[in-house]
């Protein structure tokens, strides 16, 4: 515990990269995720058709799909032999971005619907017989649940930032390059560097307790 301690503390620098490298590849991951997930959930829940408790029920599904088996079907399109191995994205940042966008979108998709329906029911009816268009509904139905949106960003940043499967096989766990805390742990744990591993464990704990602090403050500013 004193060296993980101290390795944290003194700044070392392959700790504190592989820190950095997580949160840019989790952060990156999470805005792209949002960007699109949000405003097309809140879209989806101003439509009517067939199939769309279907639909929330499949999010609901693929929100538990492990995350190795996320990571088996992006190698598979990523490798070389793959319809997307002429990029050379497979062992980079981007793969494992392109991992965690797929392992967060149903979760963004899934809140974000629930959200949006156990709103205010005269909600979304005095939106449309105001005359608003459906971006301005967007808008002013982003603009009301807010913070239960952002709730809903900040669980899907710690389940991003907490994935290891999918991040070792798609980033291939490369120093200086694709390591993040999850996968460096697994490595430093297996070489015997206990110190190491603990130093990164324990930043994923601070993390989760501050995401967790969040969530609560979240909740109970919307309450």
């Amino acid at each position: 515990m004193i060296a993980a301690w101290h390795l944290l503390a003194s700044f070392d620098m392959d700790v504190w990269f592989i820190i950095w490298t997580s949160l840019k590849i989790t952060i990156t991951a999470i805005v792209i995720s949002s960007v699109v997930a949000i405003p097309c959930a809140v879209w989806l829940s101003l439509q009517s058709f067939k199939g769309k408790r279907l639909l929330h029920n499949s999010l609901n599904a693929l929100m538990a799909v492990p995350t190795v088996m996320i990571g088996l079907i992006l190698y598979g399109l990523l490798s070389r032999q793959g319809p997307l191995g002429a990029l050379g994205l497979l062992y980079t940042p981007t793969a494992i971005i392109l991992g965690q966008i797929v392992l967060v979108m149903p979760i963004l998709l899934s809140v974000t619907l629930s959200t949006v329906a156990s709103a205010d029911r005269q909600l979304i009816p005095t939106l449309k017989s105001l005359g608003a268009t459906t971006s301005q509904q967007i808008c002013l139905i982003l603009k009301e649940l807010n913070l239960l949106i952002v709730a809903g960003i900040v669980l899907a940043f710690s389940r991003a930032i907490g994935e290891v499967g999918a991040a070792m096989m798609l980033g291939g766990n490369i120093a200086g390059l694709t390591r993040t805390m999850t996968t460096a742990i697994a490595l430093e744990t297996g070489k015997g560097e206990f110190e190491r591993g603990l130093a990164l464990g324990m930043m994923l704990l601070l993390l989760a307790f501050v995401l967790n602090g969040l969530l609560q403050w979240l909740q109970g500013a919307q309450s």
